[in-house]
C-alpha cells in the first residue's frame, strides 16, 4: 500500500476532525455547518468526499498549481525588460505610473513591487539595514553653532491655540540661548526671536538650521530674486553663516530640546496660569535659566565666540522684508496688490525704469528707498470696497454701485501669496492660504461676472417692481 504525505494548515486539521465526525455519526451535519460557517449543503459534499478519497480530499485541488489570475510570464518578463532599460532606479508605484503611460502596459502596483524585489531592483524596507547617524564633535565654544528650529505644539493644552515656539540651542553647551513664542512660523518670526537674541549675546558665528523655505530658496527652477531668501539676507548683512541642515538627526541638539520643553513648559504654563503667547514669552526667560541650570554642560573653549554689533549695523533696517520694484513714467509702482503712487520730485525722476526696493518692517510700516535714500509716495487701494453707504450717498450711481458691489463679493480680497507671512501681527496660524471657494482673483474678473450681476439685480428688481404696481392699483381703487 502506497503510503501519501498530505500537509495540511491547522485550520484544516480542525475542518477534517468535524467531517471525520460526521462521518462517524457523531456530530449532526446542521451542528457541523454552524461549527464550520457552512452550509449543510456544503457539509455533505465535504463528507461525499472524505469518503471517497480520505483526508487527501479535503485539501483544495488548486494547491500547489499557479494562480489562474497570475500574471502571465511573457508580460511579466516584458515589464522586468523595461524596469532595467528605463526605470532602473525607479520606485515600484513610480515605475507602474511610466510602465501605464509610456509603455501602455497596465500592472498593479503590487505585482510591479514583486516583479522587482524578485529580480533585486528594489529591497523592502524591512530588509534594508537601519539608518545610521553618528554623533558629531560638539563645537568647542559658546557661540561658534547655534541650531535654530521651530516647534509647532498645544503648549497651553486647552487654554488657548496652538502656537509655534523658536528655540536657539547653542551647540557646545546645549543652552537655551532664546525662547520665543509666535503664532505660525514665519519669517518676521524669526526676525523679532533673533534681534532679541542679538540683543543680548550677540552675533554668533553660524546658525544650524532645517531646509525650510524660511532659510533656503527650495525651487530650482526659481528665476527672481538673488537666490537667497530675506532671512539668510539679513544673516549675510550682519556677517553670520546659515547652515541648512539634512536631517532632523543632525540638529539633535534642538530636537531634543523640543521633547523636553514639550514636557517641562507644558506643566509650567500650566501651573502659572499662562494661556498665552504673550504670558509666555514673558516667563520663557525665568524657564530658561532654570533649564540651562539643569541641563546645561561647559564648552570645552571658556571663550565666548559671540561678536559685538558694529554701529553701522542698523537692525531696523536689516530685518525688514525687501522686494525690488520696477518705477513706471507715470511714477508708480505696484506691491502686495496696492498701487504707490511716488511724489513727482527731481530725485523720484530718476528712477523712472529703474528698480527700486519697498522694504516692510515687522510692524506693518512700508517704505520705498532707492539710491539709500526713502522716497515719499501714496497708496492707491486696489482692493478698495464699495459699502452701502456709498451707495445710498449717490443716487445717480446707486444702481451702478450695487452692480460692483456684487462683482466684487466675488473677488479674493486677500493680499498676494507672494506676499510676507504677517502672522507676528494678525495671528493667523496655519499653512499657507489657499484658494477660497467661489472667489477670483481681481485680474479674473471679466464680463461674464457683470453679466451675471446685471441678471441678478434685475431678478431682484423684478418683486420689487410688482409691490409697487399692486400698490398703484390699490390706490386707484381707493379713489
Amino acid at each position: 500500500m502506497r503510503s501519501e504525505t498530505i500537509t495540511m494548515a491547522l485550520r484544516e486539521v480542525d475542518r477534517m476532525r468535524t467531517i471525520q465526525a460526521v462521518c462517524e455519526g457523531h456530530l449532526r451535519q446542521t451542528l457541523a455547518a454552524e461549527r464550520l460557517g457552512m452550509t449543510t449543503r456544503q457539509i455533505r459534499r465535504l463528507v461525499r468526499r472524505y469518503q471517497a478519497r480520505g483526508p487527501i480530499g479535503l485539501v483544495s485541488g488548486l494547491r500547489g498549481q499557479p494562480s489562474n489570475r497570475r500574471v502571465p510570464a511573457e508580460r511579466a518578463q516584458n515589464a522586468l525588460e523595461l524596469i532595467r532599460a528605463h526605470y532602473v532606479d525607479f520606485g515600484p508605484t513610480l515605475a507602474t505610473e511610466k510602465l501605464h503611460e509610456r509603455h501602455g502596459l497596465t500592472l498593479a502596483k503590487e505585482t510591479v513591487r514583486q516583479i522587482m524585489i524578485a529580480s533585486g531592483l528594489w529591497i523592502p524596507r524591512k530588509l534594508r539595514p537601519p539608518l545610521v547617524h553618528q554623533p558629531r564633535q560638539r563645537r568647542s565654544a559658546l557661540g561658534e553653532l547655534i541650531q535654530i528650529d521651530g516647534c509647532d505644539h498645544h503648549w497651553f493644552e486647552d487654554r488657548g491655540p496652538p502656537c509655534t515656539a523658536l528655540v536657539f540651542v547653542d551647540d557646545a553647551t546645549s543652552r537655551v540661548m532664546q525662547l520665543s513664542f509666535a503664532p505660525a512660523e514665519s519669517t518676521f518670526s524669526y526676525f523679532e526671536a533673533t534681534r532679541a537674541y542679538l540683543e543680548q549675546h550677540g552675533k554668533p558665528m553660524a546658525f544650524y538650521s532645517d531646509k525650510a523655505g524660511i532659510f533656503r530658496v527650495n525651487r530650482p527652477s526659481a528665476t527672481g530674486g538673488d537666490g537667497h531668501t530675506q532671512f539668510a539676507r539679513a544673516l549675510y548683512e550682519l556677517g553670520i553663516v546659515i547652515l541648512c541642515a539634512n536631517s532632523p538627526q543632525a540638529k539633535g541638539r534642538v530636537e531634543r530640546a523640543h521633547q523636553t520643553l514639550q514636557d517641562r513648559m507644558v506643566k509650567e504654563f500650566r501651573l502659572q496660569g499662562i494661556s498665552t503667547p504673550a504670558a509666555a514669552n514673558a516667563f520663557a526667560g525665568r524657564f530658561m535659566a532654570d533649564y540651562n541650570a539643569r541641563f546645561a554642560r561647559l564648552p570645552r573653549q571658556t571663550e565666548d565666540a559671540h561678536r559685538p554689533l558694529r554701529p553701522e549695523e542698523n537692525l531696523d533696517w536689516i530685518f525688514t522684508w525687501r522686494e525690488p520694484r520696477s518705477v513706471s513714467r507715470n511714477l508708480t509702482l505696484q506691491y502686495d496688490k496696492c498701487l504707490y503712487l511716488l511724489t513727482d520730485s527731481a530725485l523720484a525722476r530718476r528712477f523712472i525704469g529703474k528698480y527700486v526696493e519697498v522694504w516692510e518692517y515687522p510692524d506693518g510700516r512700508i517704505e520705498v528707498r532707492g539710491a539709500g535714500q526713502s522716497l515719499p509716495y501714496q497708496i492707491y487701494d486696489q482692493l478698495s470696497q464699495i459699502d452701502q453707504g456709498a451707495i445710498v450717498e449717490n443716487k445717480r450711481l446707486g444702481a451702478a454701485l450695487r452692480v460692483a458691489q456684487m462683482v466684487q463679493t466675488q473677488r479674493d480680497d486677500r493680499r498676494s501669496a507672494s506676499s510676507p507671512s504677517r502672522s507676528h501681527r494678525t495671528g493667523e496660524t496655519g499653512a499657507r492660504r489657499r484658494k477660497l471657494p467661489g472667489t477670483k482673483a481681481q485680474h479674473q474678473l471679466d464680463e461674464n461676472d457683470l453679466k451675471e450681476a446685471l441678471e441678478s439685480l434685475k431678478e431682484s428688481a423684478r418683486p420689487r417692481a410688482g409691490r409697487l404696481l399692486q400698490t398703484e392699483k390699490r390706490a386707484d381703487i381707493s379713489k
